[in-house]
């Protein structure tokens, strides 16, 4: 009798058993699946991914280093351009006083630190030099031989002026020990520099931006074959860069633009430059579209000390834009006003 009875249960609980082993079943192959597509989907590609985390850790396992995959940049990349730098005879006595920031007054420092880089005209060499034009008779020989305090290259960097052109006509004011003394007080602190008259290798440089790639190339009108050099740096340049800057130091000093600088701006765009920045009339020049490219022929001062009529005492800052997918140049003119107390102003 209780065989009987043992037998029934084992016959009642037979297919509580069975369901019990497929519920198993169904729940293991489930459970296996979303495993599956957790794996796959943390093994999505970064181009599949919205975002994606790359996490570095060091031996210790403490994390170094978290970066994102943003979306392309699609601000464009802005570079100021300045016409001529002077701070030696009364700047280099205002800085001495009331220091070197105050020579660029606040809305202009706030308008330079904007961009991503400025480019200007360094109008003499940075040397340990005493001055030799502070309290000199105005026309006179010392009164045109520059020299600028070191602490400048460091205030150049502070304010963004990261780039600036030494291909000029008072470079060499202290000689060749003076532009190597130039070179390392801008390299110390960082400051780009081009249109070296002595070293080929510093003739040109290339800024690379937000990956957009601008070449700058000097054509300085005083030095031998200034113009035949620009031209051959142009060429050896054009295929290297996104778009080609020419700034130039030519002209007649506080005259409009001559024949010669539009003869030259002409050849520097036929030969593939995109826009053209000149300096050294200490005034605004005349502006021209020519072959659809902008040529600036000179932005005037930018700081310096000649008070002496209103075409002196403003300058020009060119804001060039480029857009980041097409490459395409844009400009905006931005007047400056060189006050008679030594500061620079929007």
């Amino acid at each position: 009798m209780q065989k009987i009875k043992y037998r029934w249960t084992i016959l009642l609980s037979l297919p509580w058993i069975v369901i019990g082993l497929a519920v198993a079943v169904w729940w293991y192959q489930t459970s296996h699946h979303s495993s599956l597509l957790i794996q796959q989907s943390e093994q999505q590609s970064p181009q599949q991914s919205q975002k994606t985390i790359v996490t570095n850790q060091s031996k210790d396992g403490v994390q170094e280093k978290s970066q994102e995959t943003l979306k392309p940049d699609t601000q464009p990349v802005t570079i100021l351009f300045g016409g001529d730098l002077m701070f030696d005879r009364y700047i280099r006595q205002i800085a001495m006083k009331r220091g070197n920031d105050f020579i660029f007054a606040p809305d202009l420092r706030e308008r330079m630190r904007s961009a991503d880089a400025v480019v200007a005209n360094l109008e003499g060499p940075i040397t340990g030099n005493t001055s030799r034009s502070v309290g000199s008779v105005i026309g006179s020989r010392e009164n045109y031989i520059f020299t600028f305090d070191p602490s400048w290259a460091q205030t150049l960097k502070a304010n963004n002026i990261t780039t600036v052109n030494i291909g000029n006509n008072h470079i060499l004011n202290f000689g060749d020990a003076g532009l190597m003394e130039t070179k390392k007080y801008l390299t110390d602190e960082g400051v780009n520099f081009f249109g070296d008259p002595k070293d080929g290798q510093y003739q040109t440089m290339t800024l690379n931006i937000k990956g957009i790639k601008i070449g700058l190339v000097n054509e300085n009108q005083f030095v031998a074959d200034g113009e035949a050099k620009a031209l051959a740096d142009v060429a050896a340049l054009r295929s290297q860069v996104d778009v080609l800057v020419a700034y130039t130091h030519w002209g007649k000093e506080y005259l409009p633009a001559t024949d010669d600088e539009r003869r030259r701006a002409h050849a520097l765009i036929d030969a593939g430059v995109d826009v053209v920045i000149g300096s050294h009339p200490h005034i605004v020049q005349e502006k021209e579209v020519y072959k659809n490219k902008t040529i600036y022929y000179s932005l005037g001062n930018f700081v310096f000390d000649q008070y002496e009529q209103a075409a002196t005492r403003s300058g020009l800052l060119v804001e060039m834009r480029i857009d980041p997918t097409t490459r395409a140049l844009s400009f905006d003119d931005i007047p400056v006003t060189l006050q008679t107390n030594g500061q620079t102003k929007l």
